[in-house]
């Protein structure tokens, strides 16, 4: 069972929905696979979880 992993900063539902819609279809279609055989797992990280060099995302973004 083939897995795709996303990890990104908060998304909406919508965006979300179009993700797995757009890369399980694709990865099907490259692999041969049926579509049903994918896993997609999507973990939302807060930008105080991410760091960018010596900096959080979270301190970045404030400062644009």
């Amino acid at each position: 069972m083939p897995v795709i992993n996303i990890d990104c900063g908060k998304i909406t539902k919508e965006q979300k929905e179009k993700l797995v819609e757009v890369l399980v279809s694709k990865a099907s279609e490259i692999l041969n696979l049926p579509e049903e055989a994918f896993l997609t797992f999507i973990k939302e990280n807060d930008l105080d979880n991410i760091g960018k060099g010596r900096q959080l995302l979270s301190e970045i973004h404030k400062n644009k």
